[in-house]
């Protein structure tokens, strides 16, 4: 038996195994749809079988919502803002890392996005509770924030992050109206300017 072989045969406990899994689905959504990331691709990937995967995951939609699950929560702690310094800078370092994530994960998060405004409501309640924990992030240091926490203001970070979303989407399929540290700074700075158009 060959080094390679005993490796891959490596016992793992079931917690592990997948975790690995659902890692391994994260980086395969990257490069493609949500339709196109199927139980018998991350079998293939995993070299495992398509039995092993709905022991984990129950079948393809509990496989779907648990990847779709751990990517929500791979975005949300890439994203984390920096915990000093300057509320606009905070934002900048969060938009960034933003942008990143979705240039580097373009055809699995647009995919995303589509299945959370189509029917599926488990995928869009993932969606919506990342969306909502990701604009609490602008509120989060009261006595330092970019803006003041009213429902006004809620109001308007949520249109924002809608606006974002669309921008940086519409950006990765075709950067050449805006360069990168220019789209930046749009995203940054448009929120302290539409707070400002508030009565």
């Amino acid at each position: 038996m060959t080094t390679a072989t005993r490796s891959h045969r490596i016992r793992l406990a079931p917690d592990q195994r997948r975790s690995q899994l659902l890692d391994l689905g994260v980086r395969l959504l990257a490069t493609r749809s949500l339709d196109e990331l199927s139980i018998d691709v991350l079998a293939e990937e995993a070299g495992i079988s398509r039995g092993l995967l709905y022991h984990y995951f129950g079948g393809k939609q509990g496989f779907y919502e648990a990847v779709v699950q751990h990517a929500a929560d791979d975005l949300f702690a890439q994203t984390a803002p920096p915990a000093g310094g300057e509320p606009l800078q905070r934002l900048h370092t969060s938009i960034t890392a933003y942008v990143d994530y979705v240039q580097a994960n373009h055809a699995g998060y647009r995919s995303l996005v589509k299945a959370a405004g189509g029917g599926n409501e488990a995928l869009r309640a993932i969606y919506e509770t990342t969306f909502e924990a990701m604009a609490d992030r602008v509120f989060a240091q009261p006595d330092d924030a970019i803006i003041p926490d009213t429902p006004a203001t809620r109001l308007l970070v949520r249109a924002w992050q809608s606006m974002v979303e669309d921008l940086v989407l519409s950006w990765c399929a075709d950067p050449t109206p805006l360069t990168r540290e220019e789209l930046l700074h749009v995203i940054t700075t448009s929120l302290p300017a539409l707070v400002d158009t508030l009565p």
